[in-house]
């Protein structure tokens, strides 16, 4: 049976989410299938050396919090050529937040986004304006204002949008799982589920084609604009969280044969 070392923070006090609940299910079902041993990301590289056929990287955190450990893990792995899940040639989040700059140049549906104050006219006009850093994470940093400033490059700016919902669709390699929504905008992570029409899934597999991962767990945030349109807010490749206790048991089973079929082909590759 094959062995996974587990990265999580099961304590991390994530607003609105339970990631330790998350990954107790996740992992009671997974166990069944492969043998896991979970540990917290700090101690990940540490562990590399103990011949596990992967590492598994969950709900771990914002990695803003461990900078350094990340950066180590990542770089121990790629030199001793560890399998890790997501794997590590992800171009969105796991990268950090340049990928809205270039899908933004590159035409995509997406908030339109600039690292540099000066360029300001390069956005739609409006009242005010998100900032916040390039390197941040769950809203860390964010802050609302009709006159952006910060250092170049350093931050991101994006027009504030009086978009009508958020919503989140969840990928498995490149299959569709699920779909959440936030009615209310200002409850992010009061989520129910949502039926997506076929206009959605085509938007969300664009986001899921261009980011080329063979294997891994997905989740693309968009928002409904005022036009009616989706317009991408992030795309989750390192840890997303799942809201696995959201679904019904049909999906949370579909879920979880999906992503071990898509580990045990990760580990045929």
């Amino acid at each position: 049976m094959p062995q996974l070392l587990y990265v999580t923070d099961l304590s991390y006090p994530a607003r609105g989410r339970r990631y330790g609940d998350e990954d107790v299910f996740l992992t009671s079902r997974l166990r069944t299938r492969f043998e896991l041993a979970l540990c917290h990301p700090e101690d990940a590289e540490a562990l590399i050396p103990r011949g596990f056929d992967a590492v598994v990287v969950r709900n771990s955190g914002p990695v803003l919090h461990y900078r350094d450990a990340y950066d180590s893990f990542r770089a121990a792995a790629l030199a001793a050529g560890t399998r890790v899940y997501n794997p590590l040639t992800g171009r969105a989040d796991m990268a950090g937040k340049q990928y809205l700059l270039d899908l933004t140049a590159a035409g995509y549906p997406v908030i339109p986004t600039i690292d540099d104050p000066a360029h300001l006219d390069r956005l739609p006009s409006a009242p005010a304006y998100a900032v916040k850093p390039k390197q941040g994470a769950d809203s860390i940093g964010l802050t609302f204002t009709p006159d952006p400033s910060g250092p170049v490059g350093e931050i991101l700016i994006q027009p504030r949008i009086d978009f009508a919902y958020e919503v989140s669709f969840y990928y498995v390699d490149d299959t569709f799982q699920y779909a959440l929504h936030a009615p209310d905008p200002a409850r992010r992570w009061e989520l129910v589920r949502y039926e997506p029409t076929g206009a959605d899934l085509d938007f969300a597999a664009s986001f899921i084609r261009w980011n080329t991962l063979s294997h891994g767990i997905q989740r693309v945030d968009a928002c409904r604009a005022p036009s009616g349109e989706l317009l991408l807010v992030e795309l989750e490749d390192l840890n997303p969280y799942l809201s696995l206790d959201l679904l019904p048991p049909e999906v949370q089973d579909r879920f979880v044969d999906a992503v071990t079929a898509s580990l045990r082909s990760f580990l045929d590759a």
